[in-house]
């Protein structure tokens, strides 16, 4: 599956309106409402492709496991509307295959960016401008904490343009960072973790890079339109390749809030409930990585055990602190 970030966008605010709302949404409604299905709906030939488009979002949201319940608010309603369950949206079981993932990881992170943001707020305001009621807790499972690197912006503004960068590299083998000058062609998310995939021009060979480990600034030193990337390469399987396998030997004791977590839920070894939660014996293998997906759980989530992955958690939620402390104040 191949998401545009538009369509990702719209598909992701259609899963905060529906949640957020205790009713059931006419499609009017939802289309007033929700970014992305603007329209004139006295103009057939317009209306008709909103049709399409809205019939084509609630096949894949459904296709991806998401409980999209038709009904409607009242006996005299001739309209049948549409919500999430809340109660069981949580709960199904939703394999998503590598390309999915990343679409999905692609959408989560974006939350952070003040384009999508916006945008849901906005739709919300909508909905309590019409009078219909807002859930404010319904969303939070859809709310991630976690920001993307520094870099993901200008590499995935210059994937887009097909123009070539530079940037200074550090492995952990080595002594200091290298220079590096690529045509990226596009950027993923592997095992919780940023990737540009592209030619080096300096190696002459395809190659990945992890932002993470990108230092300083992303260079722009290309004109648009310089390069076409190879048709039909995967991303994600050449990350994968590069990456190679993990063995997720090491066992963590988290504490989850009842009815919260079901990605964390699906890959339980145990579950012990408690007074205060559900016990979750979890695997993992790098324990940077297994910080960086509890993270994004937000506070449905405390990590017991190993201490190594606690203070990643920490240390992660530190720098999430701080960088929203200076963009306040950039901000002021």
């Amino acid at each position: 599956m191949c998401v545009s970030r538009s369509r990702t966008e719209r598909l992701v605010n259609l899963v905060i309106c529906l949640l957020s709302t205790r009713r059931f949404l006419t499609a009017a409604q939802i289309a007033a409402t929700v970014p992305g299905y603007e329209h004139n709906p006295d103009d057939p030939r317009d209306h008709e492709a909103f049709q399409r488009k809205f019939e084509r979002d609630k096949a894949e949201l459904r296709e991806l496991g998401v409980p999209l319940e038709t009904g409607t608010a009242s006996v005299f309603d001739a309209e049948p509307g549409y919500r999430i369950a809340a109660r069981e949206y949580a709960l199904p079981d939703i394999q998503l295959e590598p390309d999915e993932a990343a679409a999905v990881g692609i959408a989560a992170r974006l939350w952070r960016h003040a384009g999508l943001a916006a945008a849901a707020s906005s739709g919300l305001a909508k909905l309590r401008a019409a009078g219909i009621d807002i859930d404010p807790s319904a969303t939070l499972g859809v709310e991630p904490v976690v920001t993307v690197d520094p870099a993901f912006a200008p590499l995935t503004t210059a994937a887009r343009d097909r123009r070539t960068v530079a940037f200074d590299y550090r492995v952990p083998e080595g002594d200091g960072p290298t220079s590096r000058r690529l045509q990226p062609w596009g950027v993923v998310c592997w095992r919780g973790r940023w990737y540009v995939v592209g030619h080096d021009l300096d190696r002459e060979a395809t190659r990945c890079f992890r932002l993470s480990r990108i230092v300083g600034q992303v260079r722009l030193t290309g004109k648009p339109g310089a390069y076409e990337p190879p048709t039909g390469v995967d991303l994600i399987s050449h990350v994968a390749r590069w990456s190679g396998p993990v063995e997720r030997t090491g066992r963590a004791t988290v504490l989850v809030r009842p009815g919260r977590a079901a990605g964390l839920r699906r890959w339980a070894r145990e579950v012990e409930p408690t007074g205060d939660g559900d016990k979750l014996v979890l695997p993992f293998g790098d324990a940077e990585s297994f910080a960086a997906s509890l993270v994004g759980y937000g506070a449905d989530v405390r990590v017991l055990d190993p201490p190594e992955v606690r203070e990643a958690v920490i240390q992660r939620l530190k720098e999430i602190a701080t960088r929203h402390e200076a963009a306040s104040v950039s901000a002021r």
